[in-house]
């Protein structure tokens, strides 16, 4: 059915469309949520800081 480079080549190329799956699945649940959240809570704080210092001003 298949050569033998023609073998090699079609588990090189399964291999990188798994490898590929699997790090978008992990960027998708992890990596994105994980930058989103910690952003809003850096505005988060920063606001409630600025909201602070301007308190003490007035």
């Amino acid at each position: 059915m298949f050569e033998f480079d023609q073998y090699l080549g079609f588990l090189a190329f399964l291999t990188i469309l798994t490898i590929g799956f699997w790090l978008m699945i992990f960027l998708l649940t992890f990596v994105i949520p994980y930058w989103i959240i910690g952003a809003n809570l850096e505005n988060f704080k920063l606001r409630r800081e600025a909201k602070r210092k301007e308190k003490e001003l007035a």
